[in-house]
Formats: C-alpha cells, structure tokens, sequence
C-alpha cells in the first residue's frame, strides 16, 4: 500500500485506471486473446500510450512461454514491468562543487512554472540552503508579479527588472547578485516561450551563453516544467526545450488535476532525461521527489482499495 500526498495527488490517474482494471481482473476472467486486447486497450487509454500496447505485447509472449499462466499473476508482471521502463528516471539535484548551484527553469505559459519555482524554493530553504531567485519571464509582467509575491511570502530574495527587459539582463544580474549573497541556490525563471516560436527559443539559447560566461559550469540544473494535464502532448515540449537548453530534469506539474499520470511512461521512453520532481497539489510542500516505486504503486489498482498487487 502506498499512503500520503503522492497517491492521494494521483487519484484521478488511479481511478481512470482502477475502474477498468477492476472490473477486468474482478470477474474470474481467464487469461486469453480476449483479456490481452481488452487490457491494453484499458493502459492505452489510461494515457501510458503505446507504452501499454508494448508492455501488453511482452505479457502476451509470456503467456505463450507459460511464464505469465492466469490472470492472478498479471498485476505482478505488469508491475514489474513499469518499474522496469522507470529505471535510471530517477535523479537527485545537481550540486555545484563551489558556489551557488544555478537552475534554470523553462516551460511553456500556463505549465504551472512559476509556482513550481515557488514549491522548489520552499523546499530548499527547508532543507537549510539559501535561495535566490531571478524573474526574467519579463514579457509578462503577471509573471515577474507573482514571482515577487511568491519571494515575498518565503522570505528569499528576488532580482527583477522592468516589463520588456531584456532576459538575458536579468540572468546576467541575477547571477552578479547570487556570486555577491554567496547564496546556495539561484533558480532563475525564463519566459513561458511556446515551441513553436523559434525566435524566443533562441533567446533562451542566449541566456544559457550569459549565465555560462558569470558561472562558467552553470546551469547546473535545465528543469523543465509540463503541465501534467497535457499527457502525451507534453513529449514534443520536452523534446524542444531539450534541443535548446540542454534540458537534464523534469517537473511534472498539476498530476493532482489529470488522469494522465501515465504519460511519464511515454516521456521515459522518448527521452533519456529524468523526472526529477512531481507536484501533487497546491500547497508550498506539495512538491515530491519523482520515486518510480512510490509512483507506480500509487497509480496501479487492481482491485478496491488496493494500491497495487505488489511484486
């Protein structure tokens, strides 16, 4: 049983799930042609995407080798083989040897960025590191706006300048400041560029160049952020963002408001880039380090009130 914020944030992903689940595992079906369609259409439309069709696939070359025989014994196989795609998804944060640590964060507008920012900072300030942040999604002035409200409510600094300022000027002082405070962690915002405008994807490009020349091993960390609404869709953002920036983690933002938690199967098996943080809810706090166990068991029901049939 998996229990706390993570498995009650993905509720809505369990529930798609469990209620197809439930009721092909629940009705002392044997294991068939039948079953096999029926299951994969149910981990297909559950948002695992062409992950379900595959994991299906091996489930059916085991039963044909009579390794996998009933249907009692498919909840372990098919466990076992989710954790199996998350291997290596998993990753800590980045730390420089000397000096602050930079992260960058990139996203598209409405992603849930700047409040991961604000979750992200709430937590490294409770682990006991100073936080310093820097607005630089300056095309929206709602954006450096809520940013500052955020820096406010935490206590940590903020480095700012006016609506239309250049990002690249933010980034530039706001790395000036992070060296001068001797902070532990600057985490600098960029504007919620869409992927399809390649001139604001180069001027990201120029932002990573002016950090690289205050910091020469910075950023440390490219987290980018998707909306978890998005489900498969959020693949191609990744793999934008990933060209340009040099993206090394993921935060999966908003899981608490989707069924589609299982478009981090899809986004595992298109990119080789971890998922370092899942937000499971609206509060400061309600950001968890991305576990592959702890997420898997909170997402997979076989029957009511069970989080999964462990392996």
């Amino acid at each position: 049983m998996v229990f706390g914020k993570l498995f009650q944030g993905l509720k809505k992903t369990r529930e798609k799930l469990a209620s197809g689940l439930s009721r092909l595992f629940g009705g002392g079906r044997k294991l068939d042609r039948a079953f096999l369609d029926e299951l994969e259409e149910i981990l297909y439309t559950s948002d695992l995407g062409p992950t379900g069709s595959k994991v299906v696939e091996e489930l059916e070359q085991a039963w044909k080798r009579r390794e996998v025989e009933a249907t009692e014994d498919v909840p372990a196989f098919l466990r076992a083989r989710l954790l199996a795609r998350l291997d290596g998804c998993e990753g800590k944060l980045a730390r420089a040897p000397s000096g602050p640590t930079v992260i960058l964060v990139v996203g598209v507008n409405g992603s849930g960025k700047t409040t991961s920012i604000a979750k992200l900072a709430h937590h490294l300030k409770s682990q006991g590191h100073s936080v310093l942040l820097g607005a630089g999604d300056t095309f929206r002035a709602a954006a450096v706006e809520q940013l500052a409200l955020w820096a406010d409510r935490l206590g940590i600094g903020i480095i700012r300048q006016a609506t239309g300022a250049d990002p690249a000027a933010v980034a530039f002082d706001a790395c000036s400041a992070a060296l001068s405070r001797k902070v532990d962690f600057l985490i600098l915002d960029t504007a919620g560029r869409l992927h399809t405008q390649r001139n604001l994807m180069d001027e990201l490009g120029k932002v990573v160049r002016v950090v690289q020349k205050q910091i020469p091993d910075a950023p440390h960390e490219v987290l980018q952020v998707l909306d978890g609404t998005t489900g498969q869709n959020a693949i191609r953002q990744a793999k934008e963002f990933a060209a340009v920036a040099g993206v090394t983690g993921l935060i999966l933002a908003k899981m608490d408001g989707t069924a589609k938690g299982g478009a981090v199967f899809g986004i595992r098996e298109s990119l080789s880039i971890p998922v370092k943080w899942i937000g499971v809810g609206e509060g400061l706090s309600d950001l968890e380090p991305f576990r592959a166990e702890p997420f898997v068991d909170a997402i997979l029901t076989f029957g009511e009130g069970s989080a999964s049939t462990s392996a």
